[in-house]
């Protein structure tokens, strides 16, 4: 019986990683539905990205977030950070 719940929890996991990882690959991250006036400048976010190490070639807003596009390691990555306190939602290699 243990068995079984400890297969099924991590195939439940493995598949809620699949479907959030193609959500995420579509752009569809929500970071804040606040108003812009308390969203802090898109060059706050591009500065965080760069403090990572990315090269940041363009930044967006989409869905409530700055989405920022940099290359890292040699690929493209898209970062997805909360305007209003800068958190990092989400990252997705391309």
């Amino acid at each position: 019986m243990k068995a079984k719940f400890t297969v099924s929890f991590t195939g439940s996991l493995l598949a809620f990683g699949i479907l959030a990882g193609t959500a995420f690959a579509d752009g569809n991250v929500a970071c804040t539905n606040e108003s812009k006036d308390k969203w802090q400048p898109q060059e706050k976010a591009e500065a965080a990205a760069k403090a990572q190490g990315y090269d940041v070639r363009k930044t967006i807003e989409t869905n409530g977030c700055y989405e920022v596009y940099g290359i890292k390691d040699g690929s493209m990555f898209e970062l997805f950070y909360n305007p209003v306190n800068l958190a990092l939602k989400a990252t997705v290699k391309k």
